[in-house]
């Protein structure tokens, strides 16, 4: 901090506090500036640094601070108003606002003194002749606060019809207030349209879009535009989180979050915000936040987590149940001392509503990184019973379980365990037992094999020796889902022989021996899978492929109803397709997935069909074809529908974005990242798969120029990418993407550091090129910062890789902006010249000797701007206080360069026509500012006659007025110079 000797350097501290961020530590500095203001006997120094600290006041969680200096102004004002400039006259009179909407906001001061002062501040507006506009600005939200709606819709009608003038709130606050009231009235659809101007950026302030963005949430959820909702959370919550001041409007994004089944995000929130549990400085807003705090608390307490830590005031910990409790007294409390002050019931009932409020969606995917705060959905099963239904009875259990695995639902083994369940201690006979047997086995896998066997003997006993062949056969292919291949073909082996021996003396049915030589050929299959299938030998792939045309030429023909011989030859279809495969035949094995997965849906089980469709996607993507792959995607996803699992549906849906991504469809592309995000993050995979998706949304978003929401999604990515799980490029393509967003966002400070930290990764790449733009990128984001040191040693690190590179274009434009960036630094324009000097000379170096051409005249290009921008240097070289002959020389230097830039784009062509007449226009200011109209006329005239055979586009009809322009100058100046 420097020391305030005089008022300039007061006013210089004033100013660079007002950049700081907005808290108790600015709000000190203020008091310490007040202190110095005093010591230097300036009654304006004074005034002005108490209007800086009742500004900082406000714009903080000390609000109640404001009214001592605010009083105190006032005092000087009446005593000498001699000592107020124009600007702190203004500022007073505006400043009556804050005093009205802060004294509403704290509940000890009366209600009475409320009113006083707003018939003060209608005076004193009198009084300096300003509008009403403000004062029933006011009155609306006093009357809105205490619950008096028929005197807020009079004042509100008064203040829309008072003439606005300069005390009027800007055009941004108060289309919020406006729009705000709509929505409190129920009439959401016109509080959208009212905040539509706020929320597309036409008009904004310190805190707009800001609070129109947070009170547009629930709005949109109600009328179901869910996808602007989430758009508005994302843009909105990133500008209110370093906005100390903000904490309502933070309560509203929390309250969004715990609406919309995001609980987790809503404890993110709250946890980034200790202070504002207990900061008392706006009771009003603190009210808010606890009303939301209370929310929150109660959902995860009926979510079952009651008994879940969570962040909350500090000095100890917090459950959800004790937080909801301790939020809810104080909340009602503070709305209570509001209530008694306003002689209404009406704070307090609002509060509660708020408190009690029911989710308006049950979950709404944000793309941010979120952990799942109840339990993670499973695949539903069906004919549940409910609740209060009895319990069916073992032979209706038995019913359903035999449904459900004749034609093959997904829940099947489940309805069997319901069954071995109910069978407790009941004499069953021995085809029941084989059967529980034998479906808990399935259940149980590798470890079930007891059971197979038991299932086996029972259904001898029962006298049906194929099933019991059956059982054997799926017990040899749980084997060799083990890793026993060798073990698992040799005791299917005894089965099959036998099987087919039955089924040839008529001893048992088609389904029963399908069963066996379909084991057998799903384990011949596994010989392939264990070992390496590119390298399987031609005996291996052959026997596997006659195995399997023995189940197709068993079932093909007999299936009829039977929808599990359907299945058999649906699935022997889809091993003929992975074999076709494995022999390099990629087109056959797309058809045959195809025909697969159609014969499933046929057969009335599209889930089976999922993991052909997904092959199928992974084929054509291979061989080209993007729009077989969309297809087999959308397929995947339709036909798993209620019974794909969270992991499944992730992986789908990241697949189906990559598709759209790349055919440059962005916006379905993120609607699919947004649910492969969603999903990763159900099953718990948040961490490695869904941060891909996150990554791709953020790209996706980015494409699009939604900035703030990439941004958002970007760093809720990074957080998961690891360099050991994804790779560093996919790290590094992040960083570079979030540097992007932040600089287009006016981050450029944090834009900087996102690019510099992408190319510190990529410095160790064997490739460069990434680590050259990286670096590069980064100057320009350091310049775009202030501070040009930095981005000095940033482009000359860039420009030594791009000279490494030999990348001439890079190294040009790296010395370039050097040349800029000296120039507006304490550096001599010696330096400036001489950066720029060097780049054109390595422009004229790559040209010798001649390249080829298309390359000649990417060069001569360069070569042209480089002549321009060291001509437009030189002509903002000399300072207002130069010397004439100083100036004039520097515009003589100017000329000549920009002369040279015009004949090189004159050299190429149509191609750089453009850039050939800005030269030339530019030259023609500098001749006339030389004393040489006539060349600056002939330069206009050679402009316009470059344009004669020209569409009038927008950019040449900018080059006509300008150069129309010059000729009236020159015109309008000969004709002074006749007359003097």
């Amino acid at each position: 901090m420097s020391e305030i000797t005089d008022f300039d350097s007061l006013r210089h501290e004033m100013a660079e506090n007002s950049e700081r961020p907005e808290g108790p530590a600015r709000n000190a500095r203020a008091e310490q500036l007040l202190a110095e203001a005093e010591k230097l006997d300036i009654p304006l120094a004074v005034i002005e640094a108490l209007g800086h600290q009742l500004k900082v006041y406000n714009y903080s969680s000390e609000k109640d601070k404001m009214f001592v200096p605010f009083a105190r102004l006032l005092r000087m004002w009446d005593e000498r108003p001699e000592d107020f400039d124009a600007y702190e006259t203004h500022s007073l009179h505006w400043v009556f606002k804050w005093m009205s909407a802060g004294m509403l906001d704290q509940p000890h001061i009366p209600l009475a003194s409320v009113e006083k002062w707003l018939g003060e501040m209608e005076h004193r507006y009198r009084l300096a002749g300003h509008s009403e506009r403000a004062v029933r600005s006011a009155e609306f939200s006093v009357a809105a606060h205490v619950g008096d709606r028929a005197r807020a819709d009079r004042a509100f009608a008064a203040w829309l019809a008072a003439d606005r003038d300069d005390m009027a709130d800007c055009h941004a606050c108060e289309l919020h207030g406006q729009a705000w009231w709509h929505a409190d009235s129920g009439r959401d659809a016109e509080a959208l349209e009212r905040w539509a101007p706020v929320l597309d950026g036409e008009y904004t302030c310190a805190h707009e879009p800001h609070t129109a963005l947070a009170a547009s949430l629930l709005p949109l959820l109600r009328l179901g535009r869910l996808d602007e909702a989430r758009t508005n959370h994302l843009r909105g919550f990133r500008l209110v989180r370093p906005m100390e001041s903000m904490r309502g409007a933070y309560a509203d994004h929390v309250e969004f979050c715990a609406l919309t089944g995001n609980e987790a995000r809503a404890l993110e929130l709250l946890a980034e915000r200790p202070a504002y549990f207990t900061d008392t400085g706006h009771p009003r807003s603190r009210l808010d936040f606890l009303s939301v705090v209370t929310l929150v608390m109660d959902r995860l307490t009926e979510l079952g987590l009651g008994d879940q830590q969570v962040p909350g005031p500090a000095g100890r910990e917090w459950t959800a149940r004790e937080l909801a409790a301790h939020a809810r007294s104080d909340a009602l409390a503070l709305g209570a001392r509001f209530d008694a002050r306003n002689g209404t019931a009406y704070v307090s009932e609002r509060a509660r509503a708020r408190m009690d409020q029911r989710p308006l969606v049950e979950r709404l995917p944000l793309g941010v990184r979120s952990v799942r705060t109840g339990p993670a959905p499973s695949v539903p099963a069906p004919r549940d019973p409910a609740p209060e239904a009895a319990e069916p009875d073992l032979s209706t259990l038995l019913a359903e379980a035999r449904r459900q695995s004749d034609t093959l639902q997904p829940h099947a083994v489940e309805a069997w365990a319901a069954v071995a369940r109910a069978a407790r201690g009941v004499e069953l006979d021995a085809r029941d037992r084989a059967e529980i047997a034998d479906h808990r086995a399935m259940e149980l896998g590798p470890e079930g094999l007891e059971f197979f066997e038991e299932a086996a003997a029972c259904f001898t006993e029962a006298g049906d020796p194929g099933e019991a062949l059956a059982v054997r056969a799926r017990a040899a292919y749980v084997r060799a889902l083990a890793g026993d291949v060798d073990e698992a073909l040799a005791a299917v082996t005894g089965p099959y022989d036998e099987v087919l021996a039955l089924y040839a003396e008529d001893g048992t049915g088609v389904r029963q021996t399908a069963s066996v030589v379909m084991a057998r050929a799903r384990i011949m299959m596994r010989r392939i899978h264990e070992g390496d299938a590119d390298s399987a030998d031609g005996a291996v792939l052959g026997d596997a492929e006659t195995a399997v045309r023995e189940v197709l030429a068993l079932v093909d023909g007999r299936a009829g109803d039977d929808v599990r011989l359907a299945a058999r030859a649906a699935e022997a279809h889809a091993m003929l397709g992975e074999l076709a495969g494995h022999a390099g035949d990629a087109e056959t094995s797309v058809e045959l997935f195809e025909r697969a997965s159609a014969e499933f849906v046929a057969a009335g089980l599209p889930w089976f069909a999922v993991e052909y469709d997904a092959r199928v996607a992974s084929l054509s993507h291979q061989l080209g074809d993007q729009a077989g792959a969309d297809r087999a995607l959308r397929a995947a996803l339709e036909h798993g529908g209620p019974y794909l699992e969270p992991p499944g549906r992730a992986r789908l849906n990241l697949q189906l974005a990559e598709v759209l991504g790349g055919a440059g469809w962005f916006a379905e592309a993120g609607e699919h990242a947004l649910e492969a995000a969603h999903w990763a993050d159900e099953a718990g995979e948040g961490p490695e798969l869904g941060a891909w998706a996150r990554q791709l949304l953020g790209g996706f978003l980015l494409r699009q120029r939604r900035w703030a929401e990439a941004a958002e999604v970007l760093e809720s990515a990074l957080a998961d990418l690891t360099a050991e799980t994804h790779g560093e490029g996919a790290v590094v393509q992040t960083q570079w993407w979030l540097g992007d967003c932040l600089g287009e966002l006016g981050e450029h400070r944090a834009a900087a550091e996102r690019r510099l930290r992408a190319a510190d990764i990529a410095r160790h790449w064997p490739e460069q090129q990434d680590h050259a733009t990286l670096a590069h990128l980064a100057a320009e984001s350091l310049g775009a910062a202030g501070l040009p040191a930095e981005a000095d040693q940033a482009y000359t690190r860039a420009g030594d890789l791009w000279r490494s590179l030999g990348d001439v274009h890079g190294l040009v434009r790296a010395l370039r902006a050097r040349a800029w960036l000296a120039l507006g630094t304490e550096d001599t324009v010696d330096a400036a010249r001489a950066l720029m000097a060097q780049a054109v000379q390595e422009c004229e170096t790559a040209l010798d000797p001649v390249p080829d051409p298309e390359a000649r005249e990417e060069l001569l290009l360069e070569l042209g701007h480089t002549h321009r921008q060291f001509g437009d240097l030189l002509a903002r070289s000399s300072g207002e206080d130069a010397e004439d002959d100083g100036i004039r020389a520097a515009f003589q230097e100017a000329l000549a360069q920009i002369s040279l830039a015009a004949g090189v784009f004159e050299s190429l062509g149509d191609r750089a026509l453009h850039a050939r007449t800005g030269a030339e226009l530019a030259a023609g200011w500098l001749e006339a500012d030389l004393g040489h109209p006539e060349k600056a006329t002939a330069r206009a005239r050679a402009v316009l006659a470059a344009y004669e055979a020209t569409p009038d586009e927008e950019a040449v009809a900018a080059r006509r007025r300008e150069a129309e322009q010059m000729l009236r100058v020159m015109t309008e100046q000969a004709e002074e110079d006749d007359r003097g």
